[in-house]
């Protein structure tokens, strides 16, 4: 073995002292946190997947690993709320479950399988493949089940189920070129939210509305794989800010005779229709158009037969208008909506003719989003939080009339609350935790009531959570008359009198927060705590245009990134200097995607406030990131030179002054690879030092090898960055001229 160089030698005793003056932070206990305990199985928990209603609100299928025999097996499963009966319907060893939905009249399970289409009557029977071995996607019954919709080879394809028959419904679907009855990339993450569909049934199940994708002028971006002899590329259609835009159609085929009617909705070239929907009777589309800068949302209502739109509401914004899945249409015709108009997100109710006739959910409430509506039963189901300095921190679930009064609350406790909510009945799947209790899930009934039934469920594996240190919330001063929601984790055995490193963490971009009483449970939150048992204080702290500000706030960020986010970590650096046990010269950052930028962008917009940070996936220059997200908060690059150019950490890499590590993966088609590659060129040109990890063909979201390899390399890197200045010099340093 080779002798290791002076600096290596240096590097590693460092490295051991950092780590022995660590230690005696904490005692040894079984419930002390590291990477196998983080990166197990059952880390944060363990609830079924795919929970989906029934149609009639009585039954829930899901997908569940019972732990039962000899060896777990991983089901689909049908559990009875009268009986409290859950009975396997479907080993996944035989069939895979990737997805799956039930038919209108509840008899029949549609399931995705592997990009194969399967069929599985409900009460008994083997599963029938519908369609080949792979290459379909989205499949869809019809209202009728008697006809199931997919995506092959980017046209829409028609399976007759009774007859067993299968024909092609449209023609000219190409990767890259034209997609028909499938998003593109950036619909699918700016627009859906990554839960997109491409196609949508009419009631009758004669006709379909579809989306008709043109992805020629959009430039190509390639994807590559370099571990090969000969490395591969994956190109990607990838709108970039100010750069050209698919063009989209919303058409409706007729089903019988195959011709397809173009909806007249504005030039596609510069709008975007990221919702569709059929009226309950059929007789006309309603299709939201959204000009290019996001100021002005338009719901047309378009005849299927001519294609003729008509505007019938229309909702404007000086800076950007946010999208939701809140319409419901309501039984005279009218339809129930949301907005941000008077600052935070309210359920309003309009007429027929798109007025609006009032406002629905109390002053004082800050909508999420719709979870369950019934038209004929007058009520609905969403989340919401308190308006006030920590009142985002927390979700609670609200039902309420639709002929008005004081809705009321489905929530026992404080946290974050989710409910999925069965619209034919009212019942739901309860999930409740906090940031100190892990989630527990229940079955409600629409007064609020339990079930007997129950939904399976594992407590998290290999510690305890009573044990961990516990978030504390609070605000803190922030840039003018602002109170900035915080939350700090304390050291195991904490010691006022001991003077403590800090990992400072966050995100930044509009609309967000990381300041949520919510159980963690993942990689991130888990990593939090074991730094905290390790001997490091934890900070998180949300800026002025994050949640808690509602829409108001979040328009400070209009044409501006990046400083209203530094001037907020710069207030929590002001804020640990004021508890007296935070060492302020040993601070870290880290932040991924928009958070990585934000790293990035602090480092080099505010340098020497903090000793080391790490960026994960970061966005550089936001020229480089595509046009949908980014023209909505910054327009384009041509209309705003002057934001772009403050907002980049690419132009501002010379200002950097304290050790970082860039992260990403050579496969990430959301933040592409170039930007870490074209900061780094920056940093070399200025002579500034700096580590990189890549991860080959990882995409923006980890792997968990990968992710594990990351947390690892980030606690070494934090811990020799964040030790104790003063060290002993154990060997010389490499002479001047040395290869490295």
């Amino acid at each position: 073995m080779a002798r290791p160089s002076a600096s290596a030698a240096r590097l590693l005793t460092l490295l051991t002292l950092a780590l022995s003056w660590l230690s005696p932070a904490t005692s040894a206990s079984a419930d002390q946190l590291d990477f196998d305990v983080i990166f197990g199985d059952n880390a944060g928990g363990k609830f079924p997947s795919q929970v989906t209603w029934a149609p009639d609100g009585t039954h829930l299928s899901y997908v569940w690993d019972d732990g039962e025999g000899e060896e777990e097996r991983e089901a689909l499963w049908i559990l009875d709320l009268a009986t409290g009966v859950a009975r396997t319907r479907l080993l996944t060893e035989e069939v895979a479950v990737d997805s799956h939905q039930w038919s209108a009249d509840g008899t029949q399970l549609l399931i995705d399988s592997d990009g194969s289409a399967q069929l599985l009557a409900v009460e008994g029977g083997e599963p029938r493949r519908l369609t080949g071995d792979g290459g379909e996607e989205d499949p869809k019954f019809a209202p009728n089940a008697r006809s199931i919709a997919f995506v092959r080879d980017y046209d829409l394809h028609l399976f007759e189920v009774d007859s067993g028959t299968e024909r092609t419904l449209t023609t000219g679907g190409e990767k890259n070129q034209i997609l028909n009855g499938v998003t593109d990339w950036v619909y699918w993450e700016e627009l859906w939210g990554r839960d997109s569909t491409g196609y949508w049934w009419s009631p009758d199940s004669s006709k379909i509305a579809y989306y008709r994708f043109d992805e020629t002028p959009v430039d190509l971006y390639p994807l590559v794989n370099f571990l090969p002899t000969y490395p591969e590329v994956d190109w990607q259609r990838y709108p970039k800010s100010g750069q050209a835009l698919p063009i989209v159609k919303v058409g409706v085929l007729d089903v019988a005779s195959g011709e397809t009617v173009w909806l007249e909705t504005a030039t596609p070239e510069d709008h975007y229709f990221p919702r569709v929907t059929w009226s309950p009777d059929g007789a006309s589309v309603i299709v939201t158009q959204l000009n290019r800068d996001q100021n002005q949302l338009d719901l047309l209502s378009c005849d299927p037969g001519s294609g003729a739109c008509t505007r019938w509401f229309s909702e404007s914004w000086a800076t950007w208008v946010n999208l939701h899945d809140d319409f419901r249409w309501l039984a005279d015709g009218g339809f129930l909506w949301s907005s941000q108009k008077s600052g935070f997100r309210a359920l309003y109710l309009h007429d027929a003719e798109g007025r609006e006739v009032r406002r629905l959910s109390p002053e004082g409430l800050s909508v999420g989003s719709v979870k369950g509506f019934n038209r004929e039963q007058q009520w609905v189901i969403y989340d919401a939080f308190t308006i006030g300095e920590l009142g985002a921190k927390d979700r609670a679930i609200y039902r309420q009339d639709l002929a008005g009064g004081y809705p009321t609350s489905l929530s026992a406790t404080t946290g974050f609350q989710r409910a999925n909510v069965s619209d034919a009945t009212g019942n739901y799947v309860l999930t409740q935790g906090s940031s100190d209790t892990p989630n527990q899930i229940s079955l409600r009934g629409l007064d609020g009531s339990e079930f007997a039934a129950r939904l399976p469920s594992k407590p998290p594996e290999g510690y305890d959570p009573a044990s961990l240190p516990r978030w504390e919330y609070m605000t803190i001063p922030g840039p003018g008359e602002d109170r900035l929601p915080a939350a700090l984790l304390k050291p195991a055995d904490f010691d006022p009198a001991q003077s403590y490193p800090v990992i400072m963490y966050h995100y930044g971009c509009p609309s967000s927060q990381v300041v949520t009483d919510a159980w963690g449970g993942r990689s991130r939150a888990l990593w939090h705590m074991m730094m905290a048992q390790r001997g490091y204080l934890v900070l998180k702290v949300d800026n002025g245009a994050s949640n808690f500000f509602g829409k108001h706030g979040e328009d400070r960020a209009y044409r501006s990134f990046g400083p209203g986010n530094v001037m907020a970590q710069e207030a929590g650096v002001e804020y640990l200097a004021t508890l007296g046990y935070a060492d302020t010269d040993r601070i870290g950052l880290w932040g991924w995607s928009g958070g990585g930028y934000n790293t990035l962008y602090a480092l080099t917009h505010s340098p020497g406030t903090w000793r080391a940070g790490v960026a994960g996936a970061p966005v550089a220059d936001w020229t480089f990131y595509d046009a949908i997200w980014t023209e909505r908060y910054m327009d384009t690059p041509q209309d705003n030179p002057a934001g772009y150019a403050t907002a980049s950490a690419l132009d501002a890499a010379d200002q950097l002054e304290d050790a970082l590590l860039i992260v990403h993966g050579t496969a990430d088609d959301n933040v592409h690879p170039q930007n870490t590659i074209a900061m780094s060129a920056k940093l070399i040109a200025a002579g500034k030092p700096f580590e990189q990890a890549i991860h080959p063909r990882q995409k923006h979201g980890f792997r968990t090898d990968d992710s594990r390899h990351f947390y690892e390399r980030m606690t070494e890197f934090f811990v020799r960055q964040l030790a104790p200045a003063a060290q002993p010099e154990v060997a010389p340093a490499a002479p001047r001229g040395a290869t490295p």
